[in-house]
């Protein structure tokens, strides 16, 4: 059994990591920002706790003792280069003081690269609004390239994540590069995307690097 943190438990991708990883029979500790309007997170093999993934101290605080973590934060209120660039370095300095190596994010799928050195984000048509978003997500890769953490950013499809379908347990990996769609198959799904997240905390398949799934 391993103790996983997961920040930003309270979203689409979030539960689906707690659920997945209790389902193992791993104990979770789900970070958010309020508890009191998540408080149906709480069961057997998890514990509920506020924190502050742009705040190294309370990183520090909700991972020590633990194994992994696993963040799939996101916020709208806040420019994406800041939250994630103040993310990562939280991350980085929260989890080196708490003695954790092993940290699993969920990037974006615009920043995987459609040719060499060539992100879907930066296609002439791309919408400004959404690059900002896009690049600025993608500023925690540098960060966390800088550091010593045994890191793994795991990158779904530049397109809608199915939140309804139901857990295959099956996915496919790659490295910076979209993967192309296998003809006949649907979107991919959150649930599927916290089969890969897990699998990642717990059985690091990954080091220091972009992972494409689908």
């Amino acid at each position: 059994m391993s103790r996983i943190v997961v920040f930003g438990a309270g979203g689409n991708a979030g539960r689906r990591v707690v659920a997945e990883a209790v389902s193992r029979g791993h104990a979770v500790t789900a970070v958010v920002r309020d508890p009191g309007g998540h408080e149906g997170l709480r069961g057997d093999g998890v514990t509920l706790v506020a924190g502050d993934v742009t705040r190294a101290q309370s990183v520090a605080a909700v991972a020590a003792g633990h194994d992994a973590v696993v963040s799939t934060v996101y916020r709208a209120d806040v420019p994406a280069d800041e939250f994630y660039t103040a993310a990562a370095e939280a991350l980085v300095a929260g989890l080196t003081k708490a003695g954790v190596e092993r940290l699993v994010t969920v990037g974006i799928g615009t920043a995987l690269e459609v040719a060499p050195g060539v992100a879907v984000h930066d296609a002439p048509d791309f919408p400004e609004e959404y690059r900002r978003f896009s690049v600025g997500h993608a500023s925690e890769i540098a960060v966390l390239s800088g550091s010593e953490l045994d890191w793994v950013v795991v990158t779904p499809p530049p397109v809608v994540l199915d939140a309804e379908a139901e857990r295959t347990g099956t996915y496919r990996t790659g490295g910076v590069a979209v993967l192309s769609a296998e003809e006949g198959a649907g979107a991919f799904s959150y649930a599927d995307l916290a089969v890969a997240l897990v699998d990642e905390a717990t059985g690091r398949r990954h080091t220091r690097a972009v992972v494409a799934v689908a």
